[in-house]
């Protein structure tokens, strides 16, 4: 290969796309010849040149200038380019920006991570709910139901935490909701927000208990396993 093309080649520089265009644009319902438009418009932008007249993205297309004139005036209709006015001393100018089109890219990525959110959500809960009910050794009830909701819901405890809750309710040989709930509420008063923060809490709180205890002479000193929670 020719020594100054290559050179030309590498000066001509390379165009970033973003991978969120190539990956949803059939969700914005967008079809492959108008993707292309746009990609070329990004291309000029990118050049400095901000306003690509249909002839000259034709130029690059396998489509006509009036083609390429009808998809910028839908796209355009559709919201997805915005052609924007300017004016300085002498004269007037125009640009094409592609702000629109991140936008919309922006509001698909956000929708999916709320529905990436809320199926993850209903996959604890119903964890959670089968965890309780393996542990219990029977369905739950309603009202059961209702306040391991109220954690997730209303309360905002992690899932991982409730599980460690019912882990000290279980190792504790305390299989009800209420014993758990005043754990939760313990932990939560003293700041105990995740697994190992809960677990540091325990211990401290079994080392006090063993030290503050003092048993007989003749008994072996014992070390508490679980807190009482239901104790006043």
């Amino acid at each position: 290969m020719d020594r100054n093309i290559m050179i030309n080649w590498i000066n001509d520089g390379t165009i970033s796309i973003p991978a969120r265009l190539i990956k949803d644009y059939k969700k914005l319902k967008l079809n492959e010849s108008e993707v292309m438009l746009l990609i070329h418009v990004h291309s000029f932008l990118q050049q400095g040149i901000s306003f690509p007249t249909p002839e000259v993205l034709a130029n690059r297309m396998s489509h006509s200038e009036t083609d390429c004139s009808q998809m910028l005036q839908s796209l355009m209709k559709r919201g997805f380019l915005e052609l924007q006015e300017g004016k300085d001393e002498t004269m007037f100018s125009e640009t094409f920006s592609l702000s629109p089109l991140w936008d919309k890219l922006i509001s698909i990525a956000c929708q999916q991570e709320v529905v990436k959110d809320e199926e993850t959500k209903e996959a604890d809960e119903k964890t959670l709910y089968e965890l309780f009910e393996g542990e219990f050794g029977r369905p739950l009830s309603p009202m059961e139901c209702e306040l391991i909701t109220i954690w997730l819901d209303q309360d905002s405890y992690n899932p991982s935490l409730i599980k460690a809750a019912l882990l000290e309710g279980v190792v504790s040989g305390k299989r009800n909701l209420r014993y758990i709930d005043r754990i939760l509420i313990e932990w939560n008063k003293n700041g105990v927000r995740t697994v190992q923060q809960a677990k540091e809490y325990g211990e401290k709180f079994r080392n006090y208990q063993y030290k503050s205890t003092t048993p007989k002479p003749t008994e072996p000193k014992k070390k508490f396993s679980s807190y009482n929670w239901l104790k006043d």
